[in-house]
């Protein structure tokens, strides 16, 4: 389901440092906007509580889960609160076959083609790519001449409405946005605003991709033609 929610709508929203009476008003702001995962890292206020909010708050089409998830533990505690979505800064064996056997969506992090080839073997196919803005966009393009063809990565980490185009066009699978989209204290109109400008950006990127690639087999059609 996390492989097709970033197809479709392109994002996580990180909502780092969330309390559970601001759930609500920013989750309704992000579905409104397009978005159909969102999580809550674990080094948040109440981040359990927060996730429970937020899971009563949603629709059932969109993930709920926790980030910074470092422990088994914590991934209990994530389907105790109804998530189906952990997201790590890591990737840890245990902790990814934990989620795994759980039945909920996980999406470790790696910085390294040997870390990512790790947690593939863990049982995964999506690969959170953390911290995105040190490594980018080059990288993940090198990342995937190499890794199995089913691999998506996932940038994380500094990612603007700016930068994504280029991540876009290297073949990210979708992104994890923090700070960039939410911060602790911002009104639900900002949040808005933040949200709409990253969908309109994702949009671009999609139809830049899309017409390269129409423009790929055009020519190639008329070299055919041509021979």
């Amino acid at each position: 389901m996390l492989r097709d929610v970033l197809l479709d709508h392109g994002f996580i929203a990180i909502l780092r440092g969330i309390r559970p009476p601001e759930t609500s008003a920013v989750a309704e702001v992000l579905y409104g906007e397009g978005f159909r995962a969102v999580e809550v890292p674990c080094n948040s206020p109440q981040a359990i509580d927060s996730i429970g909010r937020l899971r009563e708050i949603l629709p059932r089409d969109c993930l709920v889960g926790a980030g910074t998830v470092v422990t088994s533990t914590q991934v209990n505690d994530v389907r105790s609160a109804g998530g189906n979505l952990v997201v790590m800064p890591h990737g840890d064996k245990l902790v990814i076959q934990a989620a795994i056997a759980q039945g909920l969506e996980v999406l470790p992090g790696v910085a390294t083609p040997n870390e990512a080839f790790a947690a593939l073997a863990a049982g995964v196919t999506l690969l959170k790519v953390f911290p995105a803005d040190h490594l980018g966009p080059a990288v993940l393009k090198a990342w995937l001449a190499v890794l199995p063809a089913e691999t998506g990565l996932v940038p994380v980490g500094g990612i603007t409405p700016n930068t994504l185009v280029e991540f876009l066009a290297a073949g990210a699978a979708g992104f994890g946005i923090a700070s960039a989209l939410y911060k602790p204290g911002m009104t639900a109109r900002e949040v808005r605003l933040s949200a709409r400008r990253f969908m309109e950006s994702w949009r671009c990127g999609k139809f830049r991709n899309l017409s390269r690639l129409s423009k790929g087999l055009l020519r190639g059609a008329k070299r055919q033609e041509s021979n």
